[in-house]
């Protein structure tokens, strides 16, 4: 009886080290991941980050409540313009939807001006002969 519980105990104990170094091992590739992706994302990505923090939403929550999929500015009015419009308390709307719409419109058009910023520093980089 004392010696099948030794041999639980060291399955046990092997199981919990084989599932802990596959959890170390997963933590560094997810670590490494995430480092190339932040080398990826360059400047841009820095400034794409400071401007979700200081506004508090992100680019995606932002065009997900203009239901906007690209970048375009065009679209991005139109949507803007809908929305705000629906959500006039006059007609039944309500201040906080219109509010966020707000928010998301300026934190699209912050986006479209770091994409222009980096368009132009990137044209007197690279001046075209």
């Amino acid at each position: 009886m004392c010696l099948c519980a030794k041999y639980l105990a060291q399955i046990v104990v092997m199981g919990v080290q084989v599932v802990g170094r596959a959890f170390a091992r997963a933590l560094q590739q997810e670590y490494a991941a995430s480092q190339a992706a932040a080398r990826a994302r360059g400047r841009s990505g820095q400034q794409s980050a400071a401007v979700s923090s200081i506004t508090g939403m992100s680019l995606q929550e932002a065009q997900q409540i203009l239901n906007v999929s690209t970048l375009s500015p065009e679209e991005i009015q139109k949507s803007y313009e809908h929305l705000f419009k629906v959500n006039e308390k006059s007609v039944g709307g309500s201040l906080y939807l219109q509010s966020k719409v707000v928010r998301a419109k300026e934190r699209l058009d912050e986006e479209l001006n770091i994409q222009k910023q980096e368009q132009n520093q990137q044209s007197q980089q690279n001046p075209e002969t």
